[in-house]
């Protein structure tokens, strides 16, 4: 599709632009300057993501110019991103997924929106190195497959997690303890605590009273 030092098509840098603007917005989120939006941005940022990974789904399969990956150099450290948010998101960090809806019947399984949103970001990361350095099939191709075979997944159920918290505040829906054996990140904070602290944390986002 693309050679070493070709001139990327309107496709991959609106891609690309995308992928950006996605790492740039979930680092500056992290650092907890405004923390009465955090939620209602990611919220934003991650569904916009997923159109962007809907379009890299919809089209034929990128076939890379080289037969191996060339070497994109050190992997970013995504730790201090992912304490970040764990600190912001505290409260309503830990949500509840079922893993492939096609699957055979299972339990929920307990996720974290830091370590979901950081290793993201870190995916993501890996494929901007590439573009950066001009082998934008190489990105086109890893930002594909890493869509496909994970971060797609990982964020759907992430957009579900933020989208059902702005649901339970807007209708006025307490949030449900989780089930039982489920991480919650054992504080020594009893469930409705819990719940009332994540009620809290929306209203004061969305500005309503409580």
């Amino acid at each position: 599709m693309h050679g070493h030092g070709s001139e990327p098509d309107d496709f991959a840098v609106q891609i690309a632009d995308s992928v950006e603007s996605f790492v740039l917005a979930v680092t500056e989120v992290a650092k907890g300057d405004e923390p009465g939006s955090a939620v209602s941005l990611l919220l934003l940022e991650v569904s916009q993501l997923l159109l962007a990974g809907g379009r890299l789904g919809a089209i034929e399969d990128v076939v890379p110019e080289d037969r191996f990956e060339p070497d994109a150099g050190p992997e970013p450290d995504g730790e201090q991103l992912r304490e970040r948010l764990a600190e912001l998101l505290a409260p309503i960090d830990v949500y509840h997924e079922v893993f492939d809806p096609y699957g055979p019947p299972e339990k929920p399984n307990a996720f974290r929106i830091s370590d979901d949103l950081a290793g993201v970001v870190s995916e993501l990361q890996h494929g901007l190195t590439h573009y950066r350095e001009g082998r934008v099939s190489e990105a086109l191709w890893w930002w594909q497959f890493s869509y496909l075979s994970n971060w797609g997944t990982t964020c759907t159920a992430v957009l579900r997690a933020l989208q059902s918290l702005i649901a339970h505040v807007r209708l006025d829906s307490p949030i449900g303890a989780a089930p039982d054996g489920a991480d919650t990140d054992d504080d020594g904070l009893t469930d409705e605590q819990l719940e009332q602290q994540a009620g809290d944390l929306m209203a004061a986002e969305l500005g309503l009273g409580r």
